[in-house]
């Protein structure tokens, strides 16, 4: 297959300044929003090694308007996150010291939530010119716990200067720490219906990691009545000389849609993004340009990126023929 090339798409940097200039007048003019969102809940803090911490908490639900987070190191402002990101490390800290953390959210028209619960953690010993990473874990098992939670079980590793945490990845992407001494966790937050895959790493005081343990495969069960599905809805795919325009409508996911991944005779062939202040009300619409020959068949599928980061159901499959 010939390299598809996706054009850029105009008036991007024009609708994005449009919305923050509504986003403005909309803080700023008399009568805007004034009521906080909720304190963010579940922070956790975790030593990932002698000068850093893991701090994470719980999404707020898509009704509280949050936009961003920001953590507090006593009292003293550290981070500033946008809403899909609720985790971070916080790195040069010191060693063998007591540290205390809070999150706080925030909305589209600048009111902060009071403080979260603080999150109290003591960073371990340092350990000098240690370059050994721990063992991986042997072994790992997972189970689904509901339409969006599962639980990981992990055996433990070893490591010359002692493990000080471990670390859960999805799709390479790490979601979640826990501390040395647990070897369990509940994973909240994913999408009904969905199918996973985790692996743990170990983790050390010098912050060296372990190689991914066994990877487990977990997939939710469906439940209509907590969510809708994760599949991008009336996929249409049409054909005309040189280029093939897309259309579908974004699955209901609590959050703006602005990733898509396409693929073409059950092979990813390209992402689809939409920057920010360009991503479309309702349907979506796309144009791929191609130099395919005339009498090529294609078949057309698309998933979304979800909000946990991980990829959605497929959209019906679309067959054509590219015309000459």
């Amino acid at each position: 297959m010939r390299p598809i090339t996706a054009p850029r798409r105009a008036g991007a940097a024009r609708a994005g300044l449009a919305l923050c200039l509504t986003a403005a007048l909309t803080a700023c003019g008399a009568g805007g929003d004034t009521r906080p969102p909720p304190a963010p809940g579940g922070l956790t803090a975790r030593a990932g090694s002698a000068t850093s911490v893991h701090v994470m908490w719980e999404a707020a639900p898509p009704a509280d308007g949050v936009t961003g987070y920001q953590v507090f190191q006593s009292g003293r402002l550290v981070r500033e996150l946008p809403a899909e990101k609720t985790m971070v490390d916080v790195t040069g800290l010191a060693p063998q010291t007591a540290y205390a953390f809070t999150v706080r959210a925030r909305d589209a028209a600048g009111n902060r939530s009071s403080p979260s619960a603080a999150a109290q953690v003591t960073t371990p010993a340092a350990r000098a010119e240690d370059h050994l990473p721990p063992t991986a874990p042997p072994t790992t098992a997972g189970r689904a716990e509901g339409p969006r939670a599962v639980r990981l079980e992990w055996s433990p590793a070893t490591d010359d200067t002692g493990v000080t945490a471990y670390d859960v990845y999805q799709g390479g992407i790490r979601i979640h720490t826990a501390g040395a001494a647990e070897a369990s966790t509940t994973l909240t937050g994913l999408q009904p219906g969905t199918a996973y895959s985790f692996t743990v790493r170990a983790r050390d005081g010098s912050d060296n990691s372990s190689p991914d343990g066994p990877a487990v495969a977990v997939t939710t069960p469906d439940d209509p009545a907590q969510g809708p599905g994760t599949a991008p809805g009336g996929f249409t795919a049409t054909a005309s000389p040189a280029a093939v325009d897309l259309g579908w409508s974004a699955p209901d996911t609590g959050r703006e849609t602005a990733e898509y991944q396409l693929y073409v005779n059950d092979r990813p062939v390209t992402v689809i993004q939409f920057g920010a202040g360009a991503v479309p009300k309702g349907r979506a619409s796309y144009r791929l340009t191609t130099t395919e020959a005339a009498g090529t068949v294609w078949t057309l599928k698309l998933r979304a990126r979800l909000p946990d980061g991980n990829w959605g159901a497929f959209s019906e499959e679309r067959r054509i023929t590219l015309p000459g």
